[in-house]
Order: structure tokens, then sequence, then C-alpha cells
């Protein structure tokens, strides 16, 4: 006797067809780079709910209302996603570290910005990529291009952190070991972070912020005679 199995019901990525741009009639000039960027963020939002290895190609798909095969046509495969959610985060810290290298403020100033969109890119739905990519098998070019992609960022840290150092606006600290903290913390958002939580991720970015600036702050000399 043949089992009906019933359909389950679908789950919050799979309802979010409403929102596709493949729903909009009228082509526009910018159609192929939004697309692209919706399937991106559908990809992101999947592997944070469900995670990289339980979710297809199909499971995207239907988030987005179209077929597979719409899919391929953006992306070559479940691996580049994956990839390029790490980048599409990525890119909100880069775009803060560009802002800081045009900025004339003290350089305590330039680092706390920077950290704040280091937390709201880590809180935003591509945060578990940016901290969870290099742990499921992406080929041996990606995973290269990420770490360079994450050495970049560690560089920029610890540059921000020597030129702190060197106008007065930062106290004396080792940019190595400090660099390390700061990105560990802040990586860790996107494993308790969710967007449901009461803090939205500029409230999480704002606390972090504060946190570290109160911390890098200078402290005054204390005198030969002041006791311990």
């Amino acid at each position: 006797m043949a089992v009906t199995r019933k359909r389950s019901q679908p789950s919050r990525i799979e309802s979010a067809a409403d929102g596709s741009p493949w729903a909009i009639r009228h082509r526009r000039p910018r159609d192929h780079d939004l697309k692209r960027e919706a399937v991106v963020r559908a990809a992101a939002r999947a592997f944070n709910e469900r995670g990289y290895h339980n979710t297809s190609l199909d499971d995207i798909a239907a988030a987005l209302g179209v077929t597979k095969p719409t899919i391929y046509y953006y992306v070559a495969n479940k691996e580049q996603l994956l990839f390029e959610c790490f980048r599409a985060g990525l890119q909100r810290i880069r775009d803060a570290f560009g802002d800081a290298e045009r900025s004339d403020r003290p350089a305590r100033e330039r680092l706390n910005a920077v950290v704040r969109g280091y937390a709201e890119a880590i809180a935003s739905e591509y945060g578990w990529c940016m901290v969870r990519a290099h742990e499921h098998d992406l080929g041996v070019d990606m995973g290269r291009e990420i770490n360079t992609l994450k050495s970049e960022i560690d560089q920029g840290i610890r540059r921000l952190l020597r030129e702190g150092a060197t106008d007065g606006s930062i106290g004396p600290c080792d940019p190595k070991i400090t660099a390390f903290a700061m990105a560990g913390a802040l990586n860790w958002i996107a494993h308790w972070y969710r967007a449901n939580q009461p803090m939205s991720a500029t409230q999480v970015a704002d606390a972090f912020a504060t946190f570290f600036e109160n911390g890098l702050l200078p402290r005054p000399a204390r005198s030969a005679g002041a006791r311990g």
C-alpha cells in the first residue's frame, strides 16, 4: 500500500518568495545585480537557519520562488554561494576601513567606527557564514582567498592600534594580541546573536564599540610614590 507523505509546512526561509525580485514584472537596468544579491542573501539566511550541509540549492530556489537552474545562472555551486556570503558580509567591514583611511580623526575614533562596522556585519544575516565558512570544505583557492581577506582585516586593526599608540589616543598595547582579542570577541557575536532578540544589530555594535573604546583609553601615568 502506498504511503502518502504529508508535506511539511514551509519554513521562514521558504516563505520569503513574496519579496523576491523575480516577482517584479518589469525589467530594470540593475535587475541582474539585484537578483544575484537576492540569491546570496537567501543563501545566507538558509545557512544560518539550517546549517550549510542541511541546506540544498532547491531550498534556496524555493525561498526565492524560482527553479534551481536559475540559481546556477548566478553561482556555480553551493560552495561558491557560501564564499559569496562571506564576501558580502566582509564588504561592510572593508567599507568601514575605507572610511577610516580617508578620515583625519584620531586613530581611536577611526578604530571605533571600524568596530561598529565589524559588529554590524557579524550581527547581519552574513555573520554565520563569515565565521563558519572555513569549516565547510571550501576548495583550496577559496580557502586561500578567505585567509587573505581575514588577514587584511587583522592587519588593518593592528595598524590602527599602532597609529593610536603614536597619536596618543590609544594606550600602550600589543597590537597583535589586542587585534586577536577584538576579532575573537566580535566573531563570537555570530554564535549567540539572532535577529529576533531585543537588541538590534546596531545596538550590539554600539555596545561592543563602547566596551573596546573604554578599554583602549590611555591611562594616566602613576607617580613613583603611588601605592599599588
